[in-house]
């Protein structure tokens, strides 16, 4: 009964300062980029996501920018041949 109890609370995560990470080396390459698409819809502006990749996604990035445009900020952190961290900052659309 308890345990019911903790599972309606209602939870909301979200901080604007909050970093999410998202490491893309976990997920089937099949779903990886709707996945990430997925994850991005989900953020809320001012929030920003950590991408941690095995390789530089240019392909991606490029797909990325034609869906989202300057909605989605889009900076390297790390990179180098084992891999990428990249943070994808959502920012408010103007007005």
């Amino acid at each position: 009964m308890n345990e019911l109890h903790i599972l309606q609370q209602p939870h909301d995560h979200r901080r604007a300062d909050a970093l999410y990470v998202f490491d893309a080396c976990g997920i089937a390459k099949r779903f990886r980029h709707a996945a990430i698409f997925g994850a991005l819809d989900a953020l809320m502006p001012g929030e920003t996501m950590e991408f941690r990749n095995d390789h530089d996604p240019l392909p991606l990035l490029a797909q990325l920018q034609r869906r989202y445009g300057e909605r989605v900020q889009m900076q390297y952190v790390e990179r180098s041949p084992q891999g990428v961290r990249m943070h994808f900052r959502v920012v408010a659309p103007a007005s």
